[in-house]
């Protein structure tokens, strides 16, 4: 199985990989891992990755360009534009690493383990141009109720989790199979009660709020609850990009109808990615 990391600090990988499961995987051929630095790809002396968002606020967020280039540079064909967008590798997966994303656990982990490759695109800064997560990652994924400085600890944190259900990766293949959030039955009965993980309820996705209520909630607050919910999206430059264009709301100048946008975009992130926060 192979891994690309696309990051913009290829040094901050050099211990997590060279250790445990991970290094014996590596050197026996079970995985190979390429580290490919994002900043190759920009076009500049200074080899920017990152602009201001429009619509204004706070930080930098990447721009959608050296992401795409990257990716099509290790996949070795394009991914398409806004006209014409190929239909991706069913055994390939694109993965942003968002505190937006959906949340990873273990049946994703096996979801994983079962593809032929796997691209981690290492977020920075503010965000990532929403572009990005639209129509070049197949996945957008966050490992948690937290925020961390990028995605390159993440993207470890996966491909280690990753790695160890590969067959041939541990020394004892039951090791996998009868470890906590294993879906496989443990037959000892003392164990049982200690390491079978308990599959959590699902919550139904909640009604649509009114427009009264969706006007009146912040970018981190509900309208049902006063639970958070996902950040709003991040474009950046260019404004048109392969024919995807920034929405016209963001780049009119009246900063009411930017909160607003932004308000009601986040919520619809919520709702797609982590309808749990709504419940």
């Amino acid at each position: 199985m192979r891994f690309d990391l696309i990051t913009i600090f290829p040094e901050f990988f050099t211990g997590p990989l060279d250790h445990g499961i991970v290094r014996r995987a590596r050197e026996t051929g079970l995985i190979d891992v390429s580290i490919q630095d994002l900043r190759v790809f920009t076009k500049d002396r200074h080899r920017t990755v990152d602009d201001r968002p429009f619509g204004g606020g706070e930080g930098m967020v990447l721009k959608p360009a050296p992401l795409f280039e990257a990716v099509e540079l290790l996949l070795g064909r394009t991914v398409g534009d806004a006209a014409q967008q190929p239909a991706p590798d069913p055994k390939t997966a694109i993965v942003l690493l968002s505190a937006a994303g959906t949340l990873f656990d273990q049946s994703t982990a096996r979801r994983f383990a079962a593809l032929d490759r796997i691209l981690f695109l290492c977020g920075r800064y503010e965000g990532v141009d929403e572009r990005v997560a639209q129509h070049l990652a197949t996945e957008e994924i966050s490992i948690g109720d937290f925020i961390l400085s990028g995605g390159d600890l993440p993207a470890i944190l996966i491909l280690d989790a990753v790695t160890r259900l590969l067959p041939g990766a541990l020394g004892n293949e039951a090791s996998a199979q009868n470890e906590s959030f294993s879906e496989t039955p443990i037959t000892d009965a003392a164990a049982v009660g200690a390491r079978r993980a308990v599959p959590a309820e699902q919550p139904a996705p909640p009604p649509d709020p009114s427009p009264h209520q969706a006007s009146l909630i912040t970018s981190h607050q509900s309208p049902i609850t006063t639970h958070p919910i996902l950040d709003f999206p991040h474009y950046t430059r260019p404004a048109d990009f392969r024919g995807w264009t920034v929405p016209e709301v963001l780049i009119g100048g009246n900063h009411a109808e930017v909160a607003k946008w932004r308000r009601a975009a986040a919520l619809e992130k919520t709702r797609r990615n982590r309808p749990d926060l709504l419940s």
